[in-house]
C-alpha cells in the first residue's frame, strides 16, 4: 500500500488535480490572453492618436501588425505554461502556481488599464 501512496505523490499536481490546473490555464487565459489583446487592439483601433507603452509589444505591433501582438502574447503564454508543467513534475508548487497567476494577475490589470484609458479617450 505505502509504494501506490508514494507513486501517487510523485505525480504531478496537474494529473492529481487536473480540474484545478485547467481553471488556472482558463483564468489566465481569460485576462492575459483574450481580455488584454481585445482590450489593445480597441484600444488602438479607437484611439490611434496613443501608442502601445510597452516597447516589446510596441516593437511587435510595428513589426508585424496585430498578427506580432498575438504571436508575442502566444508566445509568453506558452513559455509560462512549459514553467508550470515543470513546475508540476518537479514537485515545486510555486514554479506550478506562480505563471498562472502572474498571467492572471497582470491579464486583469492591463485589460483593466486598456479598458480605463478607452473610456477616458
Amino acid at each position: 500500500m505505502s509504494r501506490s501512496r508514494d507513486r501517487t505523490r510523485r505525480r504531478p499536481a496537474y494529473r492529481r488535480r487536473p480540474q484545478e490546473f485547467y481553471w488556472l490555464w482558463i483564468a489566465a487565459t481569460a485576462t492575459y490572453g483574450v481580455g488584454d489583446i481585445v482590450s489593445t487592439i480597441a484600444f488602438l483601433v479607437y484611439v490611434p492618436s496613443i501608442r502601445e507603452a510597452n516597447p516589446l509589444v510596441a516593437f511587435a505591433l510595428d513589426a508585424f501588425g496585430l498578427g506580432g501582438l498575438v504571436a508575442l502574447k502566444i508566445a509568453v503564454y506558452l513559455v509560462m505554461l512549459w514553467i508550470s508543467v515543470r513546475g508540476a513534475r518537479e514537485g515545486d508548487g510555486l514554479l506550478y502556481y506562480f505563471p498562472p497567476v502572474l498571467l492572471t494577475v497582470v491579464g486583469t490589470y492591463l485589460t483593466a488599464s486598456n479598458v480605463r484609458l478607452l473610456l477616458i479617450a
